[in-house]
């Protein structure tokens, strides 16, 4: 096995810019400085005044804009990330973000205005046909009207940004990036794939390497932790959100019934994990299973290392067997080298795509260390990056989308290569290797996801509500929230206790993880219907993927037939999962 796996598998960020010293980013710095003063100059005041062929104008200016700004914090964001440890890559990221925060000072103008224009005039505007390519972006910015506060008040928040949220995040990265774990010095993504080892003799060393690394840092990581939750909720005090989630509802386009709905029915079904966790103690023949033992492969499928290459092909296969345009853009990746994937010191953990902006093409960073886990994140992330290169034909405005379709995209390719790897699979017990596998995968994206939004609720209204929260109340809310999850099939350790506090998602991204359940179970569907309807169903589904964010989800998902509305519809993937765990219980059972 190679000492560090997919070494040489490094982006080339030229696409964007040469380098940090690339003259071209104080150019266009100064480029967007220049336009968005004279955008205010042409248009501050003026908004309500503009006919729709003026407006159109307008927008045309203000998103080519964002896409120059985009760019630049992009690029400085990237180079950062595999390298968090490094002054100049932090200096560039730094002053990106500050950089960022005076021209949404200098052009917050233009969002506030439309959404105080008069609803019938908006009503006339959003009808008129030369709008129709801005109409969802401009009909989301109105869902915000009334959290929207007056322009000065807007630059001064826009202004402070850098020093708030933004630097906490960014301080978490470097904290998590400096920490190395056990006498090996090891990373955090490299002691984090020995959970997954056979040996569970190396998963328990892994897991109390991980917890001695972190509580070494715990006091700096509890306080970010509090800072980021008081910032929200000033900032939700100030825009008259009433709840911690409420902000993250909009940006997803998911009303607080739908969400409620999500969380209520998977919580509901914890019975599913706790059956699951006992048929794995049964297979493994232990007495007890602890918490290391979550992700211990089964002894049906031998525990081999995974080159870059066969990942690379595996994933390619599956994508292609369902759409070889899908596979083709995949290649590009590949081929134009937008994918970062060797665990390297001072890189951030985890895996993510980064869409940049609509002219240039999605970047991918992922720790890739060769185990069949890090194959589905390949394909995870891969599913993002195809459905962002298809979107960006949208424009900058139209191509984002919500983080709940946004990871039905990354699931569905994940599910792609499950299928595909089960139908290579030779024996019984390799088959009830895969499918426990999948199962593993889908109780992490699903109600893990759903138990650290228990966990992120508590917290967040006991911040409101009691003021900070050390670092040991933190861990006795995050026991009592996986607890519920597991119920009496896995045994949490002490050392479990503190595994909040590398989670990034709570820090970058607050509200974050019911996406993720979101996207499981929309996928479970999908997937169902591809397996009924056959060809028909990939050019829908590309369609769906081109869309990228030009229209609410439920519209999009409409010629799918899927009412997210419906709370039925979320009990009809769990049911999907309860199917998948009968089909390993029943190969189980013709093992034994």
């Amino acid at each position: 096995m190679n000492a560090v796996p997919a070494e040489n598998v490094t982006w080339r960020l030229e696409d964007l810019y040469s380098g940090p010293n690339d003259p071209r980013i104080e150019s266009e710095r100064q480029w967007c400085n220049d336009q968005a003063g004279r955008l205010a100059a042409d248009f501050r005041g003026k908004i309500a005044a503009l006919d729709p062929g003026g407006l159109v104008a307008a927008l045309k200016r203000y998103e080519n804009l964002q896409e120059s700004c985009r760019k630049l914090t992009s690029y400085a964001y990237l180079f950062f990330s595999t390298q968090t440890h490094d002054p100049a890559a932090s200096s560039l990221w730094q002053a990106s973000q500050e950089f960022d925060s005076l021209i949404t000072r200098d052009t917050l103008f233009f969002e506030l205005e439309w959404t105080q224009i008069e609803d019938d005039k908006a009503d006339a505007f959003l009808k008129h046909p030369e709008l129709a390519p801005f109409r969802h972006y401009l009909e989301s910015l109105r869902r915000y009207k009334p959290h929207m506060l007056s322009e000065k008040e807007e630059q001064i928040l826009a202004q402070k940004e850098p020093v708030c949220t933004t630097s906490w995040s960014t301080l978490f990265d470097k904290v998590l990036g400096r920490i190395r774990f056990g006498d090996r010095g090891r990373t955090e993504s490299e002691v984090l794939s020995d959970l997954y080892s056979p040996d569970r003799e190396t998963r328990r060393l892994a897991a109390e390497e991980l917890t001695e690394g972190l509580r070494g840092s715990l006091h700096i990581l509890a306080h970010i932790f509090n800072t980021i939750m008081l910032d929200r909720s000033i900032t939700d005090r100030l825009r008259s959100y009433p709840h911690w989630l409420r902000a993250r509802n909009l940006h997803n386009e998911a009303d607080d019934a739908m969400v409620e709905a999500l969380v209520h029915a998977v919580s509901s079904r914890c019975d599913l994990v706790e059956r699951y966790y006992a048929l794995k103690k049964r297979l493994l023949h232990v007495d007890r299973l602890f918490d290391y033992d979550r992700y211990a492969p089964l002894p049906g499928l031998p525990e081999t290392f995974i080159p870059w290459e066969e990942a690379r092909d595996i994933v390619l296969d599956a994508y292609g067997m369902f759409s070889p345009r899908m596979a083709d853009i995949a290649c590009s990746f590949f081929d134009g080298r937008w994918i970062h994937a060797p665990v390297r010191a001072g890189k951030r953990s985890g895996a993510f795509s980064h869409p940049t902006v609509p002219s240039v093409h999605p970047y991918i960073l992922m720790n890739y260390t060769g185990k069949l886990r890090d194959v589905a994140t390949l394909a995870h992330e891969l599913g993002h990056g195809v459905h962002q290169y298809l979107s960006a034909g949208q424009g900058l405005f139209n191509s984002e989308t919500p983080l709940t379709t946004a990871e039905s995209a990354s699931v569905f390719g994940e599910t792609l290569v499950f299928r595909y790897l089960l139908g290579r699979l030779k024996t019984p017990a390799e088959r009830l290797a895969v499918l426990c596998g999948k199962l593993e995968d889908i109780f992490a994206t699903v109600f893990r996801q759903i138990s650290m939004n228990r966990f992120e609720d508590a917290v967040h209204n006991e911040r409101r509500t009691k003021g900070e929260i050390d670092a040991e109340r933190l861990s006795d809310l995050w026991m009592e929230t996986q607890r519920a999850m597991f119920g009496n099939s896995v045994t949490l350790l002490d050392h479990y206790r503190i595994w909040w506090s590398y989670i990034p998602h709570f820090v970058h991204t607050p509200g974050y993880v019911y996406a993720y359940a979101f996207g499981e179970l929309l996928v479970l569907a999908l997937y169902r219907q591809y397996l009924e309807d056959g060809p028909s169903f990939v050019p829908l589904y590309l369609h769906f993927l081109e869309s990228g964010g030009r229209d609410r989800p439920d519209r999009l998902l409409a010629p799918f037939g899927i009412d997210l509305a419906d709370h039925a519809f979320w009990h009809r993937g769990l049911k999907v999962i309860e199917t998948l765990l009968e089909e390993a219980e029943d190969e189980a059972a013709k093992l034994s």
